[in-house]
């Protein structure tokens, strides 16, 4: 990796896209540190110091810390990730966006705009969910049951200023999408989790010095085990299944066709990161709601209906801390690995594909038979994907039950977050090189 970004910073055109792409993330580390008007940072800040290793504290990471100080990009890029699985989804359920989505480049970026348009509308909801979460706790200056007309207009001022910096987020993402190195929003995403991986680091440090004893046996343990699972993901993001395929031989005139062997690469992580994000943001909708309805408090003398006590389990349910949330959030996400799947291959078309360009698996006849052993091989390599998704995505969960003053919040996913950015952003810098290093037939 860091050969290659050395020989990329020799390449004069390359260098300008590193540059691009650094100060896109700088300004975007600037941008966390902005406070919104009308907002205390520090009673922000006390809200989320219980908050370790619960589902704030993930979306405060995914933010580079910016949602616990309250500031410009406290949302960071979770409406555009939202819309876009919003997006992916309509895509194959409405045969307007499905046309778009055929027409090429043109399609996708009509496509892209209306997904930029749910992501305004998903800014706004989540804009004043956190501004009445805020009013709540009392970490807004000026409300309108206390100063009136002052209050809703510093309200406005909150959800207008978070709306508008998730969408200068997005635009940002885009913009080095364009002019930089990567995908854009992915290297945001990466810059957010780094920002916070040092605080992890030195807080689990000092609980090792604060209290020998019991942790200094343990947090060496954990992070040998975070750089084994770094190890862990690289191979697995790597690793893939290759479906033999030949091409049958031909003859046209006085030449010959075909009658090469070749294969289809099929990864084991092939769907990514996409199904912890779709699990994350089913499991996130409970405490999305309670921002906007809390559940009543318990008061003595004083009971509660059936549908109180039925909302306030429904809550309990879904918590982070209940036993039952790592269990159904290790399903959803082989749910969602078979499903993110299935739109991504369709055995049928991958046969019939084969057909026409008269290839076949060796000692599969063509036709069904080939669909229906392309998807075999698919169920099997998405289970073991799906598998290896849950298990990273959980084994935070464990670690913060077993021992939460460590504060892990979903480490697992930050890391595979992370390794599929540096993998990615690598594999682009090396195919622009060998674009601009290699020799052509009139040299």
């Amino acid at each position: 990796m860091f050969t290659t970004l050395k020989n990329a910073w020799k390449v004069p055109e390359l260098r300008k896209k590193l540059i691009y792409t650094m100060m896109i993330i700088l300004i975007f580390r600037i941008g966390c540190y902005i406070t919104v008007p009308f907002l205390d940072p520090d009673i922000v800040a006390s809200m989320f110091e219980g908050a370790g290793g619960t589902i704030m504290d993930y979306f405060d990471t995914l933010s580079g810390g910016a949602l616990s100080q309250g500031s410009l990009f406290a949302l960071s890029i979770q409406p555009y990730i939202n819309a876009s699985i919003i997006m992916q989804l309509l895509t194959y359920a409405l045969p307007v966006l499905e046309n778009m989505q055929k027409e090429g480049e043109e399609g996708r970026k009509k496509i892209q705009k209306i997904t930029a348009f749910v992501a305004l509308g998903i800014s706004l909801v989540m804009s004043y969910a956190y501004y009445v979460t805020q009013r709540g706790s009392g970490a807004v200056l000026y409300t309108p049951a206390a100063h009136g007309l002052a209050g809703w207009f510093a309200g406005a001022v909150i959800v207008a200023s978070f709306t508008a910096g998730a969408m200068l987020v997005v635009w940002l993402g885009n913009t080095a999408n364009q002019k930089g190195i990567g995908n854009g929003i992915s290297v945001i995403l990466f810059a957010g989790i780094v920002a916070r991986g040092p605080d992890a680091i030195f807080s689990m440090i000092s609980l090792a010095m604060v209290n020998p004893a019991q942790y200094a046996f343990i947090v060496p343990l954990v992070l040998i085990i975070f750089v084994l699972m770094i190890g862990f993901i690289v191979f697995m993001n790597e690793s893939e299944r290759r479906i033999p395929i030949q091409y049958a031989k031909r003859v046209v005139g006085r030449k010959q066709y075909g009658g090469q062997s070749t294969h289809i690469p099929i990864k084991i992580a092939m769907s990514g990161v996409m199904p912890i994000i779709f699990a994350m943001a089913i499991m996130a909708l409970p405490s999305t709601i309670a921002m906007f309805a809390p559940p009543p408090v318990p008061m003595e003398g004083v009971e509660f209906t059936f549908w109180q006590n039925f909302y306030i389990g429904f809550l309990n349910f879904f918590s982070y801390q209940s036993p039952w949330y790592g269990v159904l959030y290790f399903l959803l996400i082989i749910a969602f690995n078979y499903f993110y799947v299935s739109m991504q291959y369709n055995p049928i078309e991958m046969a019939n594909n084969l057909r026409q360009n008269n290839g076949a698996i060796p000692g599969i006849r063509p036709g069904k038979p080939t669909s229906d052993f392309i998807r075999k091989v698919l169920s099997k390599i998405t289970l073991v994907g799906a598998v290896f998704l849950g298990v990273i995505a959980i084994f935070p969960i464990l670690t913060n039950a077993a021992f939460p003053e460590l504060n892990i919040a979903m480490g697992g996913t930050s890391i595979l977050i992370i390794v599929s950015v540096v993998l990615e952003t690598v594999r682009t810098l090396e195919s622009q090189m060998m674009m601009r290093h290699h020799k052509g037939f009139l040299e």
